[in-house]
Formats: structure tokens, sequence, C-alpha cells
């Protein structure tokens, strides 16, 4: 009974229901790793054109940000996160059914349409229904839920994979999530008053705005020189992450020591896990001792460090590896306290606005690095063919992974710009 009469607790419910549509976003996105060497194959790709077959899904997320923003600001994130997970499981079942290596991008391209709103709304619905002091720890569990999604998207559906084949997979997840669509546009209340409650103590209210403050809000957020400090650290991490977990970090392990991909899923599947924990505790932290950036720099050198290791050795022993990858999950959670730094620069009302801004920049990073990666692999290309998949060499590999370590050191230097930064302003 408390459920239905207790705020606090309907709060909850709400925004697992929201948690599910998101958990299929991550699945999807990530399901490249795994499916690698099947799309390969059914669509005669080179590793430029697997990393832009999986890329396109992230142009597509990364160009909606700052309109899922004004969307979930205007409409609300109960129908934008519903339409959007009609438009991606409809997307999935596209995908599942193409023949066609172009057939297959707009597929792709049409999963990531509907999966960009999805985020965007969850952090919308926690500004509705959670006090400002909770949104770090919400934004940290909500990348929780990427991070199940993400262990889904390893080992269970190599699995699945390995059981009905993967058009059979895909197709079922998209026959689920149109069934959950329907689900969330049922259950879930943009705020606490179309719930029929009162309004909750000490959360801000958010107002529905007109287009005219949306406009305005919009060109502070863009103005503001941490929103583009922030953008580039996004950028970076999200994009390398999304890359590692979601398309060549499997090949990587499977051409470099010889095993199944199976078993290479279970070290992308510890790169989740990282993710189910460090954002969370990390954001707890930082709530705690109302910190954020002091966490992200020592983040940041723990991440160049990480990522680093696998660049200079090229092949370290696999525990090396699976180290990585759980510290790669575990350190996003310090660039996640990036989007309460921007929110709280701006006024409630904009958090739509100011974190699908940066969240483009994140997903921009995700569509950039796969095919950069894809053509340093393939430059390293011996002609070798397995089973119809691409078979690179670890120099190859090693050059990526040294591309990925750039690009850290990159993300650190925004930290530390944002940490000096901070000090000065008194934050």
């Amino acid at each position: 009974m408390r459920l239905r009469t207790d705020p606090l607790a309907v709060r909850w419910v709400l925004w697992g229901t929201l948690g599910v549509v998101f958990l299929l976003v991550n699945i999807y996105r990530l399901s490249t790793a795994v499916l690698a060497a099947d799309l390969m194959a059914a669509f005669r790709t080179t590793g430029a054109q697997l990393g832009t077959l999986h890329a396109v899904f992230f142009w597509v997320y990364a160009i909606m940000q700052i309109p899922t923003g004004v969307l979930a600001d205007r409409i609300g994130p109960r129908r934008t996160a519903a339409v959007g997970a009609v438009v991606m499981n409809a997307g999935a079942i596209w995908f599942a059914l193409a023949t066609t290596y172009p057939s297959a991008l707009v597929a792709r391209g049409l999963v990531g349409l509907g999966g960009s709103v999805v985020f965007v709304c969850i952090l919308r619905f926690c500004a509705n229904w959670y006090r400002a002091d909770e949104f770090a720890t919400m934004s940290g569990l909500t990348f929780a839920v990427s991070g199940i999604g993400g262990i889904l998207a390893t080992t269970p559906l190599a699995v699945a994979v390995d059981v009905g084949g993967w058009r059979t997979t895909t197709a079922a997840l998209g026959v689920f999530g149109l069934a959950f669509a329907a689900v969330a546009f049922a259950v879930v209340h943009d705020t606490p008053e179309d719930a029929g409650f009162e309004p909750l103590e000490d959360v801000p209210e958010q107002p529905t705005l007109t287009l005219g403050e949306l406009r305005g809000h919009t060109a502070t957020v863009l103005r503001d020189p941490w929103t583009w400090v922030v953008s580039v650290l996004l950028f970076c991490t999200s994009g390398l992450n999304l890359t590692l977990f979601g398309l060549w970090g499997v090949p990587y392990v499977v051409q470099t020591y010889g095993v199944s991909v199976t078993y290479a899923s279970t070290f992308t599947l510890l790169g989740s896990v990282g993710l189910v924990v460090g954002p969370p505790a990390i954001g707890w932290l930082s709530d705690r001792l109302e910190r954020r950036t002091d966490l992200m720099v020592v983040g940041g050198v723990c991440y160049v460090l990480a990522l680093g290791t696998v660049a200079v050795l090229g092949a370290p022993p696999l525990a090396v590896v699976a180290v990585v990858y759980f510290a790669a999950g575990v350190l996003l959670g310090a660039f996640v306290l990036s989007y309460a730094v921007v929110k709280e620069r701006h006024p409630s009302e904009a958090s739509g606005v100011s974190t699908g801004t940066i969240n483009g920049a994140a997903f921009f990073g995700a569509a950039v690095f796969p095919t950069l990666m894809g053509w340093a692999l393939d430059a390293y290309w011996t002609g070798e063919v397995v089973a119809g998949a691409r078979v690179y060499t670890p120099a190859g590999y090693r050059v990526a992974f040294a591309i990925a370590t750039a690009a850290t050191l990159v993300a650190l230097v925004c930290a530390v710009w944002l940490w000096v930064h901070s000090r000065r302003e008194g934050w």
C-alpha cells in the first residue's frame, strides 16, 4: 500500500520503470562488441565500416541531445521517453531483418534516434522528484542501470546469440521493448503533482517553460565555458568507454589472446560491473563530501594509468586486462559528476537543456572513436579473414589503445581546469 500512497516510495517505482527502458538502450548500444564477427560476416564490412555501423547510433544520439533537453523540459519526460522507446525498438526489429549494409545503417540509426531521448528524460524526471543534494547519487544510479545493460550485452547476449542467432535475439529484444514502452507511458508521471501528490519538500519547482525561456536557457548554457570543458571531458571518457565496451574490447581479447567470443565477453562484463559499482558509489561520496572536481581529477589520473598500461604493454597478462576493463567502468563514475557540476551552474528549470548539451558531447565521442580506432586497425590488417571477419595484429590494437590513452590525457587536463576554476569561484 505504501507504494501507492507514499511519494518517496512511488518515485522509485517510476524511476525503475524508466530504468528498464534505459537498460534496453544500453544493450543495443553495446551489443556490437559481441556481434562484431557476425555483423562483419553478414554485411561484409571492413573494420572502419563496422566502426561506422556501430557509431551511427551515436551520431544520431549525439545530434539529438539538445533537442531532447528541449523536449524533456517542454513536454515532459514521460511522453518523450515512451515515444523514443517505440522508435528505438522498431529500429531494433528492422536491424534484425536487414540484409544489406545500407539497410542496417538506417536501422541502427533509428535505434539511436529512439534511444537518444531516454537518459536525459530520466535526469529530468530525477530533477522533478528528487532533492538537489540527491541528484549526483541518482545520476550515478542511472549510470549503474547502463552498467547492468552492459552486463546483459556481454556474456548473456553471447550465450543467447549462440543459442538463437543474432537476428532472432535482436528481434526478441525489440518486441519486448515495444511492449514495455506502453508500460512506461501508462505508469510514469512527470511530477509528484501529476501523480496526485503534494510537491515534495526541498525539491525545486520545475515549471513548464515557454519557447522563449527555452531559447534563453539554451543560449546561457552554450555561452558558459564550463559547458564546453565538460563536453570535451565527456567526449573523451564516455566516448572511449562506449567504444571499448561496445565494440573493440571483445575483438581485442579474442584476436590478441586466441580465446572465444563468449570468454572474451566476460572481460567487458567486468567493465560493466565496474559501471554498476563506480558511478553510484562515487556519486554518493560526492554528495556526502560536497566535492565534485577533486574526485574528477583523481579519477582522471587513474583512468590514464589504466588505459596506458594496455597501450604500453600491448598484450599484458589477461588478469591485467581484466583489471583495466573493470577500472575503466568504475572510474567513469568520477566523470559522471560533471552532470551535477553543470546542472548546479544553471537554473533548475533548465536541467534538461544543460544535461542534454553535455550528454550530446559524450555521444559524439562514442560516434568518432569507433571509426577512428577502426581505421587504425585496418592500417595493420594483414589480409587474413576468419569466418568472414578481419583479423588484426597486436600492433594495430596497441595503436588503438594509444589513441585511447591520448584522449584520456585530454580528459585529465579538462578535469584539472575544472578543479582550478572551481577553487577560484569558491565551489
